[in-house]
């Protein structure tokens, strides 16, 4: 792989990480449509990575009064729990949901083949009308109500929602923002939630990765191409998530449902 493919690699990433169209299922078609070896899921994750410090970068300011709140809170220092202060503990339940399916899941997944293109069709065009009903039906709440006894289950349902990208063509993003709506969660507030629910995933897939990664060189991808699709998925996960927030609310998902299927068409016809 050279600075070009990286460089298209790292952009493919970063547009379509947060957007509910499955960067993994875009990124395993592209060695079929650039005619390149496949290189595989340690060097995605890489991409991921820059992705991922494009939500600490944009979410800042929030992640700084998440962490302080978390620290409050275990401390016995608040005096009323508010949704902003559970936070934290409903992502630890999201995160530690998704990662018990994934490892249940894991195993299947490599074997089955799940990176074929006929696969990764079915799943961006079912969960893609999946998506599309879930806003269609979905009436307007917030995080505000996840104060609520019940909200804990939902916050575990999404989590179990969010294990099933592992399968190309799901989409992380898609699954996570298809339950939300489900439940009843606001467009804006399912996707800040989804966004900031990507740090424990990313980085850890990539920490678990990172042996894997480190033999990457043998297959013909130095480590300075990584860095630069990393940077490459950086600058343009910024731009996704600026936007895709500005647009969420009067687009809402049914366009992206929408992609998807005409993506999967296309991928079936073509492949």
């Amino acid at each position: 792989m050279d600075i070009f493919q990286a460089t298209f690699y790292g952009i493919i990433q970063g547009l379509t990480e947060f957007l509910p169209i499955s960067s993994s299922g875009h990124l395993a078609l592209l060695p079929k449509f650039l005619k390149i070896k496949d290189p595989g899921v340690a060097f995605d994750l890489t991409m991921h990575v820059g992705t991922a410090l494009a939500v600490i970068l944009y979410f800042r300011k929030e992640l700084k009064v998440l962490i302080g709140d978390t620290v409050w809170t275990v401390l016995g220092k608040k005096e009323k729990l508010t949704s902003r202060s559970l936070l934290p503990l409903y992502m630890i339940a999201s995160t530690m949901t998704t990662l018990l399916l994934v490892v249940a899941l894991k195993g299947f997944v490599e074997s089955w083949g799940a990176r074929a293109p006929k696969i990764i069709a079915f799943n961006l065009a079912f969960f893609g009308l999946l998506m599309f009903w879930a806003d269609f039906k979905g009436s307007k709440g917030s995080m505000e109500l996840m104060i609520e006894k019940d909200q804990w289950k939902k916050a575990l349902l999404i989590g179990f929602f969010q294990g099933f990208a592992i399968f190309p063509g799901v989409s992380r993003s898609g699954a996570t923002l298809t339950i939300s709506r489900f439940l009843g969660l606001e467009r804006d507030e399912a996707s800040r939630y989804s966004f900031l629910l990507s740090l424990p995933i990313i980085l850890g897939g990539f920490f678990l990765k990172l042996p894997e990664l480190l033999g990457s060189q043998g297959q013909g991808i130095s480590i300075a191409v990584c860095l630069w699709g990393t940077l490459m998925a950086f600058i343009m996960g910024l731009l996704s998530i600026h936007f895709f927030l500005k647009l969420i609310q009067n687009l809402g998902l049914g366009v992206y449902a929408i992609y998807r299927i005409f993506l999967a068409g296309f991928i079936l016809w073509v492949l």
